[in-house]
Order: structure tokens, then C-alpha cells, then sequence
């Protein structure tokens, strides 16, 4: 008698992610199995985790998936060795919930947490961004996380990252931004800062 495969759920997912994960991170980076359609899975852009509308509860399965998040031609999908299914992000997958910093000036490292325990230092391989929103000039700050998946930087930490910014140049201009790993991020040209 002949297995049937099973269907692609939240459940199937998460228990290939286990089997994947039992020795560290899972290389979904080397992972190409076949697209097995959409899941009713989505990630809200303060991170929460909706799966069949209703919002994921434990934090250890959001984690378990997170890990399994592949970015491929603008599109998010979880992956397993064996199948890959898309799901929807709003803005960006993670979110950078604190921050610890060490060193000064230039030497400084700035070191995140994302809300599913990512901690990523960031450097030039995992540089800060900022977009500003064209209509209110509000600022949308990110840092990358891992192969292309970035982390919204939240609220509170982007006021405390304010407030060890400086001033330096940036394509000839001088700019306000953060230096980590000896990498300087511009936040926003120094003419534009209030005062």
C-alpha cells in the first residue's frame, strides 16, 4: 500500500522544521524543493505570526518557523527540504526589539535582538537602513538579519539609537547616522536635523 502525501499544513511544516533543525539552524539557503502553493500564514509588521487568520500563541512555533524563512525574488516562503510553501509579510519578517551597544566612535558595535532571539551585530554584513515615508518624511529603520531578511528596528530602540548617532561624511555630503563594526549607516543628511 502506497502512502499518500499530506497535505501541506502548519503541523506538517512545523514537524519537518524540527526534524531539520535538530543540529542547528536549518540551511534553508540550500534548499530548492518544489512550490506547494500559498499557506494562509501571515506576518503583521509588528511581528506577530497569523496562521488561518488567528494569531500563533506559541512562541516557540514562531520561532521554529522563522527559521525556516526563505526570501526568493522579493517573495517570503517557509521551507523544508521537501517542499516550500509562500506566505505573506507585511513589512519586514522580524523585529528588532533591543539593542546592547560596545565600544565608541567608530569602533563601536551595535548588537540587536529580534523578536524570535535572532541577535545580529551590525556591520557591513548586516547593515542598517532607513526609509523615510515620501508623504511625512517618517523614518522606517532596518537591519539585516540573515540572507536577505531583514528586521523592522522598533520604536523604541530606533529614539535610543537617535541618541548615540553622529554626524559624518557620507557621498560627499555629511550625514547623521550610526557607526558599528567600523561601518558608518546614514540616517538622515545633517542639514535636515532640527536645530
Amino acid at each position: 500500500m502506497e502512502d499518500k502525501p499530506q497535505p501541506v499544513s502548519a503541523d506538517t511544516l512545523a514537524a519537518a522544521a524540527r526534524a531539520a533543525g535538530r543540529k542547528g539552524p536549518p540551511p534553508v539557503h540550500l534548499w530548492n524543493p518544489p512550490f506547494c502553493g500559498d499557506l494562509d500564514m501571515r506576518i503583521a509588521r509588528d511581528g506577530t505570526w497569523f496562521y488561518l487568520g488567528s494569531p500563533i500563541g506559541r512562541p516557540a512555533l514562531v520561532k521554529l518557523f522563522s527559521g525556516i524563512l526563505k526570501l526568493e525574488d522579493g517573495k517570503y516562503f517557509l521551507v523544508t527540504p521537501v517542499e516550500k510553501v509562500g506566505l505573506i509579510v507585511d513589512d519586514a519578517p522580524f523585529v528588532a526589539v533591543d539593542f546592547a551597544v560596545t565600544g565608541a566612535g567608530r569602533d563601536q558595535v551595535i548588537t540587536f535582538t529580534t523578536h524570535v532571539d535572532d541577535v545580529v551585530s551590525a556591520g557591513p554584513d548586516h547593515p542598517i537602513r532607513v526609509e523615510r515615508d515620501p508623504a511625512t518624511g517618517e523614518p522606517a529603520p532596518y537591519v539585516m538579519v540573515r540572507r536577505g531578511l531583514e528586521a523592522r528596528i522598533d520604536r523604541k530602540s530606533f529614539y535610543r539609537l537617535v541618541d548615540i548617532g553622529t554626524e559624518a561624511d557620507h557621498d560627499g555630503e555629511p550625514w547623521f547616522g550610526l557607526w558599528s563594526q567600523g561601518a558608518f549607516f546614514p540616517v538622515i543628511p545633517a542639514a535636515e536635523l532640527d536645530g
